[in-house]
């Protein structure tokens, strides 16, 4: 049997896998790419017979490849992105929760019933899910190093997950899970791990240029800020649209980066107060999509930025 680990490239899609991996050893092909790959089934469509594990990207934006994909394969599906219809195939085993307070990690916790539970709280700090993560780490007693230090491997894993090609992150998302999978201890990984230190200091350097950048556009919905085509922009557009959400909770946050080519790449983050419509928004343009509290849109052409800001307006107002 051949088996294949599809997943995000982002903290919550590797820190799912690791404690699957964990869970269950497998040598399995890996199949990952920056956060906003999320059309990963296109690589491997043609898999005839295999059993595929599919971890936090939408299945709604894989649908038709899933659908091949059954006609031979058994396919374990975890997710918390918006789905639509399932396919009724008995290959097919689905847990998707698309509640605005869930992630993949968590579901996969809840699936093995807490076995590697830090790491599923990694995970939702990375996934700016902060009460989430703090209502799951009840269980363990951790001290508030500890979870300072879940924090941090979460917004640092996550951090990397973002650019428009691999070329701009530090660590092909592969290499990251790999170096994440040598430490079942994800406090032993914070400690030894040369792998995060290097992306501390580089979320460092990133995050000192991103906070030197105003609001381009602020009005009662939230806030919209904008930054240069360049690799640091692209890499902290996540982390830095995270931050601002939790620093006016109240309101809205996008923020809109130069893509070059006549197109912005766009993250969009609902008021934390009521993480609802950052889905809704997104998916009113082409190549937007992602899940009710938090959503981006890759290619936004250029023309389309007062119509994007228009309907920031009245998603956010309403």
């Amino acid at each position: 049997m051949l088996y294949y680990d599809v997943f995000n490239g982002d903290a919550d899609g590797i820190c799912a896998l690791h404690q699957l991996r964990l869970a269950e050893p497998r040598d399995a092909q890996l199949v990952t790419g920056v956060k906003r790959d999320i059309r990963l089934l296109q690589q491997i469509v043609s898999v005839k017979a295999a059993s595929i594990t599919i971890l936090d990207i939408s299945l709604d934006s894989n649908r038709q490849e899933l659908i091949e994909l059954l006609k031979t394969c058994n396919v374990f599906y975890v997710d918390h992105h918006y789905a639509g219809d399932l396919p009724q195939s008995s290959r097919l085993e689905a847990h998707i929760d698309p509640r605005a307070e869930m992630c993949t990690s968590l579901i996969v916790d809840r699936l093995l019933e807490g076995a590697y539970r830090p790491w599923a709280v990694a995970a939702a700090f990375g996934d700016n899910l902060h009460e989430s993560a703090a209502k799951t780490a009840e269980t363990l007693a951790l001290s508030a190093e500890q979870m300072a230090q879940l924090r941090e491997i979460g917004e640092l894993l996550n951090y990397n997950g973002y650019g428009k090609t691999v070329a701009d992150l530090h660590f092909h998302p592969k290499d990251l899970y790999q170096a994440v999978h040598n430490f079942a201890d994800p406090f032993d990984f914070y400690k030894n791990s040369q792998t995060l230190a290097s992306l501390r200091d580089g979320f460092s350097e990133d995050m000192r240029k991103a906070r030197q950048h105003d609001p381009i556009w602020q009005e009662r919905a939230g806030r919209v800020f904008k930054f240069p085509q360049e690799p640091w922009a692209r890499r902290v557009a996540g982390v830095f649209s995270n931050e601002k959400a939790r620093e006016r909770p109240d309101l809205a946050h996008a923020l809109i980066v130069d893509n070059s080519d006549g197109t912005y790449l766009v993250s969009v983050r609902a008021p934390l107060a009521n993480k609802q419509g950052a889905d809704t928004l997104c998916r009113k343009f082409p190549t937007g999509g992602g899940r009710t509290g938090a959503a981006g849109i890759n290619a936004l052409p250029a023309d389309q930025l007062d119509d994007f800001l228009h309907a920031f307006e009245e998603v956010f107002s309403s």
